[in-house]
């Protein structure tokens, strides 16, 4: 590391569980976020801050005045604009270590694999089953661990999965897609969830990178933001997954 590198990351390289050798690794790190959101926006940004090397942005849509109460990469000049773009400039500018990778398009079965390789690891904060499924998949054919991340009103969830096939995967969690989805524009979400949600899926990233701490894996996050409340509880695998079963 140089010593402008030694100087930004020192307050976390002097933490005995992450150390140098754990901030060569975030250095050395390729991650893909999938959606530039409420979640992938906050969590991008502490990755970016933390040091990793690599971090790919996959979403297609634009910057609309209605995220920006929640997506805090994004600013009013934003509007309009390609968030993968928006958030190149906004993560360049601060952490210019780390190369930021834009990819402007929708993720979906067909190209979800392409996609994914040559990643150490997938941050999944998209917003619909079939892309959430698609990731899954890819990560188990690969053998990527995946985090995933969801909000609802005043609530969030968050776990990690190692997609080796003897642990839960995402569609242990979830089989099939739920009936009767809410979505936020239909029953709203209030702002600050994406950022504890964001970040701790930013938290979770930092301790499967550095080998620090226990991830959630095989284990599901809760979290009340209206009683400030949250509990962990066990995810099983199931043995009938349409996903992992024959792994």
């Amino acid at each position: 590391m140089s010593p402008e590198e030694i100087e930004r990351y020192k307050r976390q390289i002097i933490l005995k569980e992450i150390g140098g050798i754990g901030q060569q690794a975030l250095g050395q790190a390729k991650v893909l976020i999938i959606g530039a959101g409420g979640l992938g926006g906050p969590c991008g940004l502490y990755l970016a801050a933390a040091g990793i090397g690599t971090l790919g942005i996959v979403d297609d849509d634009n910057v609309d005045l209605s995220n920006l109460h929640r997506q805090i990469q994004f600013g009013s000049n934003d509007i309009d604009g390609l968030k993968t773009e928006s958030m190149e400039h906004r993560l360049t500018q601060l952490n210019p270590n780390t190369t930021i990778m834009p990819h402007t398009l929708r993720l979906g079965e067909n190209n979800a694999a392409s996609l994914i390789t040559g990643y150490d690891l997938i941050i999944d904060g998209c917003d619909n089953f079939p892309t959430r499924f698609a990731v899954n998949k890819a990560c188990l054919h690969l053998s990527i661990p995946l985090i995933s991340g969801a909000l609802g009103r005043f609530d969030g969830q968050l776990a990690s999965f190692p997609s080796d096939g003897k642990s839960a995967c995402y569609q242990c969690f979830v089989p099939q897609i739920p009936d009767n989805i809410e979505s936020c524009a239909a029953v709203g979400v209030l702002g600050p969830m994406a950022g504890i949600i964001g970040s701790m899926m930013a938290l979770e990233a930092i301790k499967i990178i550095t080998d620090a701490g226990e991830p959630l894996f095989g284990k599901l996050f809760l979290f009340d933001g209206l009683t400030s409340g949250a509990r962990t509880i066990t995810l099983p695998r199931d043995p009938s997954c349409p996903a992992c079963f024959r792994k």
